[in-house]
């Protein structure tokens, strides 16, 4: 299953792609890690699409990454006078700490959190943005404000309020529910909604236990004001850019996206860029242009991964769109333009023998035209060190452990193998060899820039360098 491209396929399974036979078809045409969005389906369903997933990946041989997408909180209004009210552009309305109202200047808002964080100014944004609202005045159990877009509102809108410091965990007790039971599936990625500060992912680590990587969710103009300790502790991030662009001018999603994909390559961490990226597919079995350049922009902007929504769930094209996002995402790669836009940024090398071996295998694989580099790692991190530069090649990533396996499946330019430990010098090299034959990432006569860490098996310990000819 090694793919013509380095950037990876994130593909949402749903009621359009839950067959055994539809997840395999959307495998082979080239999706490289299944999401699981709780936010809708249940248990049941999400068992089985999981159980396929795993079945799939003994069949095929090959490790495949699967990521819970958790709810998060969901900012919601209560129950209005006759199901909706309309607001007129200058009126004054009043939001009032209940669950129902039978005024419609009164607008009930059962969330206590909203009230203990908003300030006069803070804007309120109801059903994304499409009624905008400025308070003026506040207290303990009522906001005061203006109507600055007007519309009609109807029971339980969502409210999104970009300018206010929630006081709530990210983690409610749905996702506790939720999260427990994708850990004792064995999902290898747990994406958190609603993360504002560096301290939302501390509760996600101690939930997690190291069970699965901490992807951050980037929705929140908050979190964007806290990005560099965000990105100490998550894992991985994804730009989640639907809710970000209600929260956030349009106009400064794309600025965002690219500083965001920017600082997650200096981190050494993945990211994927989401929402609505071949949406038209969801009805059409061809993108619009503009969607083709989306996808694009992402890919020469160096991302990780790009990721498919509604289009794979429940759409109805799900395979046409993971292939005609593998044509976008191959072909991109193959334009004369992407090698100097994507090295021009220059990742810095830290002082530590690990970080300088990884950045010399990717130098010596380009100035001696290697097949792709292979890099034995335990936890991934030499992988990734590896990937930070991306150096136009292949990354075979082999390691003995199956968790770690399936969650290189998000990293850029990673073949991911799992094999059984190597313990001496000789041995790594014969294992080398024998990998790179198998999955025919290298040709007899080609030769590979070989990466390990002595002794074998310390995570860490990365300080090996070696060119084998196949």
């Amino acid at each position: 299953m090694l793919r013509n491209r380095r950037a990876k396929i994130v593909a949402t399974l749903g009621p359009a792609s839950s067959d055994p036979q539809t997840i395999e078809k959307l495998f082979r045409a080239g999706v490289d890690v299944f999401r699981l969005n709780f936010s809708h389906g249940s248990h049941d369903d999400h068992r089985r699409r999981y159980e396929s997933i795993r079945a799939l990946e003994q069949e095929a041989k090959h490790p495949i990454a699967i990521l819970q997408d958790l709810q998060g909180p969901k900012i919601r209004l209560g129950t209005l006078p006759d199901g909706k009210v309309r607001l007129e552009a200058g009126a004054r309305v009043t939001f009032v700490l209940d669950k129902a109202s039978a005024d419609p200047t009164r607008l009930p808002l059962p969330h206590k959190e909203v009230f203990d964080g908003i300030m006069p100014g803070h804007k309120l944004l109801i059903d994304d943005g499409k009624v905008r609202l400025v308070a003026r005045g506040c207290g303990h159990d009522f906001i005061e404000a203006t109507v600055a877009t007007g519309g009609v509102i109807s029971d339980r809108k969502g409210v999104n309020l970009p300018d206010t410091l929630l006081q709530l965990s990210p983690i409610t007790e749905k996702d506790r529910a939720d999260l427990a039971f994708g850990l004792k599936l064995g999902v290898d990625w747990v994406a958190f909604s609603f993360v504002q500060r560096a301290a939302d992912l501390m509760e996600a680590h101690q939930l997690i236990g190291g069970r699965a990587g901490v992807m951050a969710k980037i929705e929140k103009p908050k979190a964007l004001a806290d990005i560099d300790d965000i990105l100490r502790l998550a894992d991985a991030v994804m730009v989640a850019r639907g809710d970000l662009g209600v929260e956030i001018p349009p106009e400064e999603v794309p600025g965002a996206q690219k500083d965001l994909v920017r600082l997650c390559r200096l981190a050494g961490k993945p990211v994927i860029i989401a929402t609505q990226m071949l949406e038209s597919m969801i009805q059409a079995p061809a993108p619009t242009r503009a969607e083709a350049s989306d996808v694009a922009t992402a890919i020469y902007d160096g991302a990780d991964a790009v990721m498919l929504s509604a289009e794979s769930a429940s759409g109805q094209y799900p395979l046409e769109a993971v292939e005609t996002m593998d044509r976008i995402v191959s072909r991109t790669e193959r334009h004369s333009a992407y090698p100097a836009i994507v090295e021009a940024l220059h990742p810095a090398v830290e002082p530590l023998a690990q970080h300088a071996v990884s950045a010399a295998a990717a130098e010596v694989a380009k100035t001696i035209g290697a097949a792709g580099i292979v890099a034995f790692t335990s936890t991934g991190t030499t992988a990734a060190r590896i990937a930070r530069q991306r150096p136009g090649l292949p990354i075979l990533a082999i390691t003995p452990n199956l968790p770690t396996a399936r969650r290189l499946a998000l990293l850029w330019g990673a073949f991911n193998v799992r094999s059984d430990d190597v313990s001496s010098y000789s041995q790594m090299v014969e294992e080398a060899v024998r990998h790179v034959r198998e999955t025919g990432f290298a040709q007899p006569g080609e030769c590979v820039v070989v990466v390990a860490g002595v002794p074998f098996g310390a995570a860490g310990s990365t300080n090996n360098l070696r060119v084998v000819t196949v």
